[in-house]
């Protein structure tokens, strides 16, 4: 079996589950894909949000205080932020992998709230990938500088690391 995760911006189009069955389809081997769907962390975001928009007003010049009712309603905002992010990633992924599956391949993947690349090692170390596809949308600044997913991926990786553009139904994006 030779195994490729796929590291995805957004969800898995029909379009990009087609161009990786083909890409992938003379391997003389079957081709499992794993699928990595990454979301964010409610908590931090709400947190950042508040503290960006609050500053001293909501802590104060000696520094945080603890106000009980606030910090509860803050984390219970939190919490369902986090269900409803989760909640998307998730069926991003599940929709995802039936794209590769309704193309007759094997597929599986996870989502996760850590750093993409991050995550990304470690994942392709447990189902012993041979390869790492990153799917996203064109980020010109990021590439030039090399700090997207892919250039970092090709430093901590051992494995090929192959970046492509997400396409929309109607064709590449812009």
């Amino acid at each position: 079996m030779y195994d490729v995760v796929i590291l995805v911006e957004e969800e898995l189009s029909g379009p990009d589950a087609e161009q990786l069955v083909q890409l992938y389809g003379g391997k003389p081997e079957p081709v499992r894909f794993h699928v990595v769907v990454p979301c964010e962390d409610a908590q931090a975001q709400v947190e950042a949000s508040l503290a960006g928009m609050a500053g001293t007003e909501l802590f104060g010049a000696a520094g945080p205080r603890y106000v009980p009712r606030a910090n509860d309603e803050i984390h219970q905002a939190a919490d369902e932020a986090q269900k409803a992010v989760d909640a998307a990633a998730t069926a991003a992924l599940e929709r995802s992998v039936a794209r590769l599956r309704s193309l007759d391949r094997e597929a599986e993947g996870i989502i996760t709230r850590r750093p993409p690349v991050d995550e990304l090692v470690d994942y392709i170390q447990r189902v012993h990938g041979q390869e790492v596809v990153v799917l996203t949308r064109p980020h010109v600044i990021a590439e030039l500088l090399h700090v997207d997913w892919s250039a970092q991926a090709r430093r901590h990786l051992g494995v090929p690391v192959l970046h492509l553009l997400e396409q929309h139904q109607d064709g590449p994006t812009a």
